[in-house]
């Protein structure tokens, strides 16, 4: 079946671009670890907290000021070791509730240039704008329709919308690949083995404010997304308790769902950069 006329609505997908790439509610700060950006933190977050003895955050937490591209800009710097700095830190936010759902899952903190220079607590990574990164599948069955999951009612963010057949977080000790694997394993139970021509399709990379950290946060993600065909016979079933259903759903339906705002904006993304 062929489904080269089918496109979004111009003004829509404009829209779902724009909400993509928003800028934060109100000014942030660079916080830094060894003199290079990792992420930044709404003015007036940190303030608080660094400053009481009980906490003894000064040690690891100090207001600094670096230049970059010529221009001296004030913010937050680590001090001493930037896991255990970090780690500290991640305790304080978990204990005055500024941070998001507490995972026991490290990420890897990046500097402006994507290099690895740290690992951080998942949970508060959006309140300290600290970039992550997370990795999609786009399934179809052999006649083009969408393989996609409805997110479980439990889930902390988006609960209850579609999203593509996987979709989810590379943690600090996955290569891009592990977790494409793990992750289709965890949410869909299908070994890449089992699908057919999976490839890298893409990247797209979302930049918007967080309710995390008391609606003080910031989130901006990378998203690498792959596609792949499930054979007929192959049938998805969640692992992980996460996900509330799977559908194999048309392209024309796949579109209209799309419109009404029934999919995820990553997933939106994603399967309009993919095509139907």
């Amino acid at each position: 079946m062929s489904t080269a006329g089918l496109q979004p609505d111009a003004a829509w997908l404009a829209a779902l671009r724009e909400r993509a790439s928003l800028p934060p509610r109100a000014p942030r700060e660079p916080l830094w670890a060894g003199g290079v950006r990792i992420g930044s933190v709404e003015v007036g977050f940190l303030d608080e907290i660094a400053l009481q003895p009980s906490w003894m955050l000064r040690e690891v937490l100090q207001k600094s000021e670096q230049i970059e591209d010529g221009t001296a800009l004030a913010g937050w710097s680590l001090q001493g070791e930037i896991n255990d700095a970090l780690a500290r830190l991640a305790d304080v936010l978990r204990a005055t509730g500024r941070c998001g759902v507490w995972r026991d899952e490290l990420l890897a903190v990046t500097d402006v240039q994507g290099r690895r220079v740290g690992l951080v607590e998942r949970g508060v990574v959006r309140p300290l704008g600290i970039t992550t990164h997370a990795v999609h599948l786009v399934g179809r069955n052999p006649l083009g329709h969408h393989w996609v999951q409805q997110r479980a009612l439990t889930k902390a963010n988006d609960p209850g919308l579609w999203d593509t057949l996987m979709g989810g977080m590379v943690s600090a000790a996955d290569t891009l690949e592990q977790a494409l694997a793990r992750e289709t394993w965890e949410e869909a139970g299908l070994r890449l083995a089992q699908l057919q021509g999976v490839r890298a399709g893409g990247r797209v990379t979302i930049r918007r404010p967080s309710p995390d950290g008391l609606g003080s946060g910031y989130m901006e993600e990378h998203i690498d997304w792959f596609t792949g065909v499930v054979p007929y016979g192959v049938v998805p079933v969640n692992q992980d308790g996460e996900v509330a259903q799977f559908a194999c759903v048309p392209p024309a339906e796949m579109l209209a769902r799309l419109q009404r705002d029934a999919f995820t904006l990553e997933a939106a993304l994603i399967t309009c950069a993919a095509g139907l």
